[in-house]
């Protein structure tokens, strides 16, 4: 389609601003982009820009070049309806690849200021009454087709890029998670720099960031007390989210504990779109995995105003561990309103049901009785042909926002969460002979658990000035309510078999006589009230300055603690160009501990104090971050593994404390386009960590981590084609076991494990995607506790067939 000079008025004369307002949020009668962009002549004719737009409907794909191109562009509903393009890459001026977009569609467009205005055939629509959705979240990635994001909140409260950010900030975004077909979290975790993934056993996996325990997790920004592993959390599906962050570092001004390793915020879709649009997909791979996706968003009222999103899916898997399958349901509803122009109410709820068979409760022995380390098939299991671990969780929230015309911004948020586990479990323990395979012993569990959480966060913030120049602050409240009923059953040792030969361990063990309950009941109260201000001294430096004073309160039939304690938090921020800037930040450490020693008693709260300091780089008008961190950790009362040795009356793993632990290192990341068609992140880090006698702790975390991912979208008439792959690399590890006649060294060597992807685009509406995790089939250890390992997943491949509408 040609447009002919005389539609072409000379407002396009007027240059843009380079300051970010408004993301894209609706694909109706407004469509805006991140960056308010008006280009000049020469910019809008000539100026490249990079462009990676897929075969799609016209309405996402005008919402990805709105995105890339920063201009903002406007059209009624039934201009777009039922239109589709073929896509383009490459290094285009904003107006050539708007036309190569339009092309053969029947559309037309103009300049109306700062502004595109599109029309069918040509004609002239009337847009006076349309505004422009109030989604003023920059950070959202739907839609973009990037492996990074314009900004973050997450570490501070603020909304700034990860380059104005005083930590280090990874955001996995929509398109990645895709593209490495991530379909839960600890599956994106575990492609996270920094990050290791531990799996206990078949249910239970854990994260640790520069050697620590991660423990705080956020659902849009609000705490939760909820633990990760035993209600299945760190398994909660990723296909309902729109990104994921991970804050690296202490994070105690925004979560009300300053745990060093990191905080996870899951970060939900919404319904922004003003059409009827939506997908759904069917996949299968290895061991015999099916899944089914369905994914819709539509208007509830004419105007648009108000809008809802359905996500669902359901999931079935066998395993390459023997007796083990799962299936998992998840729905997820929400309901966005504009009240006004400036006021938006969110109101949804989410399900997800797991329920595995044949489940397992710890590992496999990692050293036999004589000392010598052991070297399974991976398809080994300690579980019986009863076991299970039933997981559900349950959310209700609720946010409402208003935006005044001075651009300050109240927020409110609400939500409730319902979380029960149900498993009947075995574990087997002892010395494990390598001649006769016997033994090992067994201990039968039954447990109930049901545990609620209610959450309410307030916050206010906004722009103010003072002696002549703008700052920012942000101020909030937060209260919390977290209750548990534990009930543990009882068993008749009477009626408990024996394990025999453990080479011949096919699952049929006996379930014993179960006995009554008894029950341990949980309350624990959780307040803070936080500030920050970003001080704007110069025009090259800024300052962050801010803390949070948080009270924690627990009461259970085991203990009766409260503490309280001032969280400072501190960052500078130096431009160094408009390319690069360095920073420097500080926060306390102050973190409540779940985990007893071997007398059964709770450890102490770990304190410390957290220091980073770094270099942060922005290329490509923001499509492109990169970051390089010195990061130094001083703590006292650090939990670590006290060998093999148990809490009384469980099978909890038990640890001591060590004073004086400092944890040093050095991280890398690269998240973002490299070029048109090109994404990619990688990343690596290094540390130490010894206590007061220059002793190495935690050895069984890895000291260095590299992983990388890239894709590549073929250019020209190839460019239904995507290609990808990526590797995640580990050094060595090594822990000390006990085993007859004292304690040996157990060791996983160093190992990279590389993936595939590739993904054809049929036409606008129809792709395929198939994923090769593992290439060479490496084999390794996963994780695993006390004296056992778990080992991770071999070779595997998955189709997926995803049709948008």
């Amino acid at each position: 389609m040609t447009l002919s000079a005389d539609k072409t008025p000379q407002a396009v004369t007027r240059r843009a601003s380079a300051a970010p307002r408004f993301m894209l949020s609706s694909l109706a009668l407004a469509l805006a982009c991140a960056l308010s962009a008006a280009p000049d002549a020469a910019i809008a004719q000539s100026a490249a820009v990079s462009i990676n737009i897929g075969a799609q409907p016209l309405g996402d794909a005008l919402m990805q070049w709105a995105a890339q191109t920063k201009v903002r562009v406007f059209y009624a509903p039934d201009v777009v309806a039922g239109l589709s393009t073929r896509g383009l890459s490459g290094s285009l001026a904003p107006e050539e690849a708007l036309r190569g977009l339009l092309q053969g569609t029947g559309v037309a467009y103009r300049w109306q200021g700062d502004s595109i205005i599109l029309t069918r055939d040509g004609g002239v629509t009337s847009l006076a009454p349309v505004t422009v959705l109030g989604n003023s979240d920059p950070s959202v990635t739907e839609g973009t087709g990037s492996y990074t994001t314009p900004a973050s909140s997450a570490a501070t409260g603020l909304t700034l890029s990860l380059r104005e950010t005083p930590q280090s900030v990874s955001v996995v975004t929509r398109q990645r998670i895709e593209d490495q077909n991530l379909r839960s979290l600890d599956e994106v975790m575990g492609n996270v720099v920094g990050v290791q993934v531990v799996s206990e056993d078949s249910d239970r996996t854990d994260f640790w960031s520069r050697g620590f325990y991660i423990d705080s997790l956020q659902y849009d920004g609000v705490p939760t007390t909820i633990g990760l592993s035993m209600y299945g959390e760190s398994d909660n599906d990723s296909f309902i989210y729109d990104r994921i962050e991970v804050v690296r570092g202490a994070t105690g001004l925004m979560t009300g504990a300053g745990n060093p390793g990191a905080s996870i915020n899951l970060v939900r879709k919404h319904a922004n779109s003003k059409t009827f649009t939506g997908s759904v997909s069917a996949g299968f791979g290895s061991w015999n995995q099916y899944r089914g996706t369905v994914d819709m968003s539509t208007p509830l009222n004419e105007e648009g105003t108000v809008r809802a999103r359905m996500v669902a899916l359901y999931q079935g898997r066998d395993s390459y561990i023997d007796l083990y399958h799962a299936n998992k349901k998840v729905f997820y509803g929400v309901i966005d309103a504009d009240l006004t122009p400036n006021t938006r109410l969110s109101v949804g709820a989410d399900y997800q049901d797991k329920r595995p068979r044949g489940s397992t409760w710890g590992s496999l022995p990692v050293v036999f009785s004589d000392g010598t380390q052991t070297d399974w098939r991976r398809s080994k299991t300690t579980a019986a042909d009863w076991t299970y671990w039933h997981t559900t969780n349950q959310t209700m929230f609720a946010t409402l926002s208003h935006r005044f015309e001075n651009d300050w911004e109240v927020k409110a948020d609400w939500s409730q969460r319902k979380s029960k586990y149900d498993a009947k479990l075995l574990y087997l323990y002892g010395a494990l002979d390598r001649e006769t395979g016997t033994g090992l012993r067994a201990l039968p569990g039954y447990w109930n658990s049901y545990a609620q959480q209610t959450s309410l966060d307030l916050q206010v913030k906004g722009p103010f000035n003072l002696l002549g120049r703008k700052h920012e602050v942000v101020v909030g409240a937060m209260r919390s309510r977290y209750g548990e009923d534990f009930y543990r059953y009882g068993f008749d040792s009477s009626t408990l078999a024996s394990t025999g030969n453990f080479y011949q361990w096919d699952g049929s063990f006996a379930q014993p006589t179960w006995t009554a309950s008894t029950l341990r009941d949980t309350v624990t109260h959780q307040t803070g009230t936080y500030g920050a201000v970003r001080w704007s001294l110069t025009d090259n430096l800024t300052a962050i300055t801010g803390g949070r004073y948080a009270t924690w309160k627990s009461k259970s039939d085991t203990r009766d603690q409260k503490d309280s304690q001032f969280i400072p938090y501190a960052g500078v921020v130096y431009d160094i160009n408009d390319t690069y800037s360095t920073y420097v930040s500080y926060t306390d450490i102050f973190q409540p501990q779940d985990n007893r020693d071997r007398n059964g008693t709770y450890l102490d709260p770990v304190q410390g104090k957290n220091y980073e300091i770094g270099v942060k780089g922005e290329y490509l008008d923001g499509r492109l971050n990169t970051s390089i961190a010195l990061f130094k950790v001083k703590q006292s009362k650090v939990a670590v593994l006290d060998g093999d040795a148990l809490v009384p009356g469980s099978f909890e793993q038990a640890y001591t404390t060590a004073d004086g632990v400092t944890t040093k290192g050095v991280e890398l990341e690269v998240s973002g386009q490299l070029a048109p068609g090109w994404n990619a992140y990688a990343g690596g880090t290094y540390y130490t960590s010894r206590d007061a006698d220059g002793v190495s702790v935690n050895t069984e975390r890895p000291r260095a981590m590299a992983k990388l991912f890239t894709t590549y979208r073929l250019p020209g008439d190839w460019n239904k084609l995507t290609v990808g792959g990526g590797v995640n690399w580990q050094i060595s590890t090594y822990s000390e076991v006990s085993a007859a006649g004292g304690t040996v060294t157990a060791k996983q060597k160093a190992y990279a494990i590389y993936n595939l992807m590739a993904r054809y685009d049929f036409n606008s509406t129809l792709s395929a995607q198939v994923n090769l995790n593992n290439l060479f089939d490496k084999k390794y250890y996963l994780g695993g506790v006390a004296n056992q390992v778990y080992y991770g997943e071999p070779r595997s491949v998955f189709v997926n067939l995803t049709a948008k509408f």
